[in-house]
């Protein structure tokens, strides 16, 4: 079994940030804080102009939240420390001057819709199913609402949210704006990633950094905001109805 990582790698003034973890790229505390460390780094290194966020793996770009880690949980302190390491990453990715593209080459899941829809252009595949399912398992995506809404809509945002455990689709997701292109083939998205972020990297670094500025116009209060989130997903995943059905993952 591998091990988990976050790298980051350069090739053609684009930083290249890639995450995996065994478990369908789920993304315990650690993993979020090195994720959130990393985009800061690229986002300071004059070496890169921009940043393509991917996963390891094929078919699962992010299944959320790890729910091992979230069994392990014992108070709303603990909650809520775990559910601010996404909080913060979307933050990270808010402030970063450099635009990251997305590439989900799979299936996105709660956390993982949430760092899609944190991109400033995302592409996928056919395969990149998208779903939030924490209502399911009596939570919500408290912490990740405010960037899918942002991306998709209050409309859809709550539409997916219900239908918690149903899969939408990824042309369903490039019609409600969360992906820009859906591609037949991890090659063919890879193909089209490349293009763009080298054509990007190309242009004026100072026209980038204003244009990012202007795309988040409006979001300056989200560093309480997601942190006021986390803090009820914290006490919430402490309820004995996320603590009964969180036993079935174990």
């Amino acid at each position: 079994m591998s091990n988990p990582y976050v790298k980051l790698t350069i090739g053609n003034g684009v930083g290249y940030i890639t995450f995996f973890h065994p478990d369908q790229n789920a993304m315990p505390s650690e993993s979020l804080l090195k994720l959130e460390q990393t985009i800061i780094e690229a986002g300071n290194n004059d070496l890169v102009n921009v940043i393509v966020l991917q996963s390891g793996g094929d078919r699962t770009f992010c299944a959320g939240a790890s729910f091992k880690e979230l069994t392990s949980i014992k108070t709303p302190k603990e909650g809520e420390q775990f559910f601010t390491g996404f909080a913060n990453v979307i933050n990270a990715m808010r402030t970063c001057p450099k635009l990251i593209i997305g590439r989900v080459q799979g299936k996105a899941v709660g956390g993982g819709v949430g760092l899609a829809a944190a991109t400033d252009y995302c592409l996928a595949t056919k395969f990149a199913a998208i779903k939030l399912s924490e209502l399911s398992i009596g939570i919500g995506p408290f912490v990740i609402e405010p960037a899918v809404s942002r991306k998709m809509g209050a409309t859809v945002m709550s539409q997916m949210t219900i239908n918690a455990e149903t899969f939408f689709s990824p042309e369903f997701a490039k019609d409600k704006g969360l992906f820009a292109e859906v591609y037949e083939t991890k090659e063919a998205l890879d193909g089209a990633v490349k293009t763009l972020a080298e054509k990007l990297s190309s242009y004026n670094p100072e026209a980038l950094k204003a244009m990012k500025s202007v795309f988040w116009k409006g979001t300056e209060h989200w560093d309480t905001l997601l942190n006021e989130r986390a803090k009820i997903s914290g006490k919430l995943v402490l309820s004995d109805f996320t603590k009964e059905t969180l036993k079935r993952f174990q």
